[in-house]
């Protein structure tokens, strides 16, 4: 369930958030991870720091994917006048009627149109299929309910998973982790942290009693704890030991320069197929490339190749695993969790070592 592709590049997207460009209202809103609030272009609300900042294809995407509508700039009603009612209509009855497993035909007879017709529409308009977004909003709606404390079982019941075996199966790729983990948060794990400058800004190395569990770039180290916080809401904190002081060394001496050996354990936490990717791009040598096809493909699973972009998204541990040598089939960078220009830095620095 790979997010849906923006109708332009994220550098013309950013230059219309900048300039609160009014025009580009209605083709995407872009969404703030520190406050959870998505906008339009033209928002007049204080301007987010770039690095905290993702951009959806629609406000229904957005929205999909756990974020809330601004209440200053109002961008569920600028997608609404962009698009045609019956868009509009199958969006709404996706969302209130949770718990039907909904068909296109059921759907287009709901709105008036041709099965084929509300199909192209619709995914032109959000860049998903209606069963695809009908998933992500129930997944939403189950986070959201274990965020509040609620039972795992319950949530997923409430959010319109009709067993158990359906929320494990969109979980693989919605939640990132599986279920019960996610409910977790990283709940009974004790967390040592660290961070210092690095070429590539502000690096924050963690660590539990197995090993490094999380990387992270950054500006500053209040977005790198903020982001930490996400990726573990329920991570207790211990006081940084020596053997930490070590592992963090390792991991920034290796971060500076990949031809110091990675020689330290890592902790990672994911699911079996994510867990299979990562192990993957850590063969992946400094200075080379390989496409999100040529990883499934390497995994034994060649139709994984979305599959294996979204393990890529969840990665947390930047460099020691080494996300940023995927590149898109067409030899471009591509997309990347810290950033497209830390990607595109780390790549021209590693094609340098080699020669």
């Amino acid at each position: 369930m790979n997010p849906p592709p923006l109708p332009l590049s994220e550098s013309d997207a950013w230059a219309a958030v900048v300039a609160r460009d009014a025009a580009a209202t209605g083709s995407f809103v872009y969404a703030v991870r520190t406050t959870g609030v998505y906008c339009r272009p033209g928002c007049p609300s204080r301007r987010p720091l770039r690095r905290n900042v993702v951009f959806h294809a629609s406000a229904a995407v957005a929205r999909a994917t756990g974020f809330r509508p601004c209440r200053r700039c109002r961008p569920d009603e600028a997608f609404l006048a962009a698009a045609e009612p019956f868009v509009t209509r199958t969006i709404d009855l996706l969302e209130e009627r949770l718990d039907e497993d909904w068909t296109l035909d059921a759907l287009a007879a709901e709105v008036g149109r041709s099965p084929s017709h509300l199909a192209r529409r619709f995914r032109e308009r959000t860049g998903w299929t209606p069963r695809e977004l009908q998933r992500a909003m129930r997944l939403a709606r189950t986070r959201a309910r274990v965020r509040e404390g609620e039972d795992l079982t319950r949530a997923a019941y409430a959010a319109g998973f009709g067993s158990s075996r359906g929320l494990y199966d969109a979980a693989r790729d919605g939640l990132g982790m599986p279920p019960g983990r996610a409910a977790r948060g990283g709940e009974g794990v004790a967390l040592e942290t660290s961070t210092r400058p690095s070429t590539f800004g502000r690096v924050l190395v963690a660590s539990t009693d197995r090993g490094v569990c999380a990387v992270l770039l950054g500006d500053d180290d209040s977005s790198l704890e903020a982001e930490l916080a996400r990726a573990f809401p329920r991570a207790g904190r211990a006081a940084a030991t020596d053997r930490h002081r070590e592992l963090a060394d390792a991991a920034h001496r290796h971060l500076e320069d990949v031809r110091v050996p990675l020689a330290l354990p890592l902790d990672l936490r994911g699911t079996p197929f994510q867990l299979r990717v990562w192990s993957a791009l850590r063969d992946v040598a400094p200075g080379a490339t390989r496409t999100y096809a040529e990883v499934a493909r390497a995994i034994g699973d060649p139709a994984a190749a979305r599959a294996v972009a979204r393990a890529c998204a969840a990665n947390v541990v930047a460099v020691l695993v080494p996300c940023h040598r995927i590149v898109r089939a067409d030899g471009r960078p591509g997309g990347y969790r810290w950033g497209a220009a830390r990607k595109e830095r780390l790549l021209e620095r590693e094609r340098g070592s080699e020669r």
